[in-house]
């Protein structure tokens, strides 16, 4: 057995209604000055929370300026806010993009390290301010991984800060928050969860450790996306899909995502195409792809998925890559390149920077050169 190191938060909480937890967490961590960064769309679903640290007594700043994929420079403007709250812990709230920009913050607003310094494995010189994150979508897994992506405003690639320092010290995982998520961001982060899960278990760096974790998000969020995507208001499905994204989240530290990924960072680089509607629309080109390298790995995600078993693994891989592309069209996501503004001629430079996004592709199942991604963004065309 290969050796895996699993990063967690000390405290995960996880059920509906939840979210005021996150101030007794605060208060119980010594804190009094405490900086929420969010999102516009949050600030309603963050109300009870912040109700919850007025009666704590917690002085309360909130930065709510993250409204799309964060830049270095929208990073840096939260971290100025930062420096003049002074805060004794950070609070993030909302999808990924600003818990992301969160954990940042709680690490480097009191550090002489800048951030382009911190993009890559292991560079992140430390985080003395504790940190609480709770999610508003199911999709990015941020709130317990130790990876932080920022798009470098000099070449306008996403770059990556990886650091188990970036691992928060408490979750609140409350699927109320993501009741009012209208129904095409819920299908857009559940298929990028989806997507978490599919390539954490079908991974060159796969471990058994990880792989439950895998699988059952896989089949709690097959099981409840469209449902979610369909009546919003359905708690059981809400709360099927933050456990399936909580899940997503804990294989990206040890395991991480591979070539779906990879080859999806381009296209929000170039054409501002969301994230989880990037990897939605290459899911399942990539697991055709891969499959013949790893057979009995897809087979099984099939079977998470709800697929039909075949005579053998293959074809019941192939089922399950029917099911991925079934599921996509029932909750209405984009599934041609095309389809979300792309153009043809695009595909080359695509193809030259997604070679780029080595720290992905070396846990592909199948090696990727830069033809075979062309190819398979050509397929997805």
């Amino acid at each position: 057995m290969k050796v895996v190191t699993l990063q967690q938060p000390k405290r995960i909480v996880f059920g509906a209604g939840s979210a005021p937890q996150a101030a007794e967490e605060v208060a119980a961590m010594g804190a009094r000055r405490v900086l929420v960064v969010t999102s516009p769309p949050v600030l309603p679903a963050a109300k009870g929370l912040l109700e919850a640290c007025a009666k704590a007594h917690l002085a309360v700043t909130v930065y709510g300026d993250i409204d799309r994929e964060p830049t270095v420079a929208m990073f840096r403007r939260a971290l100025e806010q930062a420096k003049a709250v002074k805060p004794q812990a950070v609070v993030g709230v909302g999808g990924g993009s600003a818990l992301d920009v969160a954990k940042v913050v709680a690490a480097l607003w009191d550090s002489r390290q800048d951030v382009t310094d911190a993009f890559g494995q292991d560079k992140l010189t430390g985080r003395a301010t504790p940190l609480v994150c709770l999610p508003t979508t199911s999709g990015t897994g941020s709130e317990v991984s130790p990876n932080a992506l920022l798009v470098d405003d000099a070449d306008g690639r996403k770059k990556a800060v990886v650091s188990p320092h970036l691992v928060p010290d408490a979750v609140i995982v409350d699927p109320l928050l993501a009741v009012t998520m209208p129904p095409e961001t819920t299908a857009a982060t559940g298929m990028d969860a989806l997507v978490h899960c599919i390539e954490a278990y079908a991974n060159a760096h796969a471990h058994v450790a990880v792989d439950l974790y895998a699988l059952e998000g896989v089949r709690l969020i097959a099981g409840n996306l469209a449902r979610a995507v369909e009546h919003g208001d359905d708690v059981a499905a809400r709360s099927a899909m933050s456990l399936g994204s909580l899940y997503g989240g804990l294989c990206q530290g040890p395991v991480n995502t591979a070539a779906v990924h990879a080859l999806a960072y381009p296209l929000g680089e170039m054409y501002h195409v969301p994230h989880g509607l990037a990897n939605a629309v290459l899911l399942a080109e990539v697991m055709e792809f891969n499959s013949p390298a790893a057979p009995q790995r897809y087979a099984d995600v099939a079977r998470a998925l709800g697929a039909e078993v075949g005579r053998d693994d293959l074809e019941t891989a192939r089922a399950g890559i029917r099911a991925v592309r079934e599921l996509s069209a029932r909750c209405g996501v984009a599934r041609r390149l095309g389809e979300l503004g792309v153009p043809a001629e695009a595909i080359t430079p695509m193809a030259e920077a997604a070679m780029k996004v080595t720290r992905l592709l070396v846990n592909n199942l199948r090696p990727v050169t830069q033809a075979d991604a062309e190819s398979i963004y050509r397929k997805a065309y």
